[in-house]
C-alpha cells in the first residue's frame, strides 16, 4: 500500500517511538514569539493558530483538525527558534508528537519522503494564506463572515435534514478574530441578521447552516 505524505509522516514517527504529549481544552501548546526547541505534530484533536497584532489583539489564522506539523516556518539548524503562532487546543483534548526540532530536520534531510512532505507543506500553507488574505480584502466584513462560515462546513459540517450542522462550538470572539471584526457585539449583530434572513440558526450553541447558496453568493470569486 502506498502511503500519502501525512500517513508516511505519522508512520515514521510511530516507528521511532517519538513521545506524545496531551493538552487539555483552551490550554496553549506554544506562544507567539517565545523560543521553542521542539517541533510538534498534531496526532488528533482540534487546535487554533493565531498571532498577536501590534495593538495587542489576537488575529486567528486557522483551525487544524487533522494530523499535521504545527510549524515548519523557521530555519532548520538553530536549536531554539521563535514560535510564529499561538497554538491553542479547541477540542476537549489534543495529542501531539513532540520531537527535538534539530533531530526532526536531520530526519527530513535524510529521508526523501519527508522532504516531499515539507515541500508540499510550504506550498499548501502559502496557498492557504494567500487565499485567506484575498477573501478578507475582497469581501468586506459581511462577505468575510460568510467566507468563514462556509469554511467551517468543510472542517466540521454534518448533513442534517434541514441543513448542515457545524458540529463544533465557535464563539463570537473567535469569529471576530478570524474575520478581522472589531468586537463580539458586531459579530452578534451580523449573525442575527443572517438568522433573520434564514441563512442559519443556532442549535445547542452550534450553527446549523440552512442556506449554503447564500454564503457562496456573498463570497467574491
Amino acid at each position: 500500500m502506498v502511503l500519502n505524505d501525512v500517513e508516511f509522516l505519522i508512520s515514521f514517527l510511530e516507528e521511532r517511538h517519538v513521545p506524545i504529549i496531551t493538552k487539555k481544552r483552551h490550554t496553549y501548546l506554544t506562544y507567539h514569539g517565545l523560543e521553542e526547541h521542539y517541533t510538534y505534530i498534531l496526532k488528533n484533536g482540534v487546535i487554533k493558530n493565531s498571532i498577536i497584532l501590534q495593538d495587542g489583539r489576537e488575529f486567528n489564522l486557522s483551525y487544524i483538525t487533522q494530523p499535521d506539523v504545527i510549524s515548519l516556518l523557521r530555519d532548520e539548524v538553530s536549536k531554539y527558534t521563535d514560535q510564529p503562532f499561538n497554538v491553542r487546543v479547541e477540542s476537549d483534548e489534543a495529542k501531539f508528537y513532540q520531537i527535538d526540532r534539530v533531530t526532526f530536520w536531520n530526519y527530513v534531510n535524510a529521508t526523501p519522503e519527508l522532504q516531499n512532505y515539507v515541500k508540499n507543506y510550504y506550498r499548501k500553507k502559502l496557498s492557504e494564506n494567500i487565499y485567506r488574505l484575498q477573501k478578507m480584502m475582497m469581501n468586506g466584513k459581511h462577505g468575510g463572515l460568510c467566507s468563514f462560515l462556509y469554511s467551517l462546513i468543510e472542517l466540521f459540517g454534518k448533513k442534517q435534514r434541514d441543513g448542515i450542522l457545524i458540529d463544533f462550538i465557535v464563539t463570537n470572539e473567535d469569529i471576530a478574530g478570524f474575520c478581522g471584526i472589531s468586537s463580539r457585539s458586531s459579530v452578534n449583530r451580523m449573525l442575527n441578521q443572517l438568522k433573520k434572513d434564514g441563512v442559519l440558526k443556532t442549535v445547542d450553541h452550534k450553527f446549523l447552516i440552512q442556506d449554503v447558496s447564500y454564503l457562496l453568493d456573498n463570497i467574491a470569486n
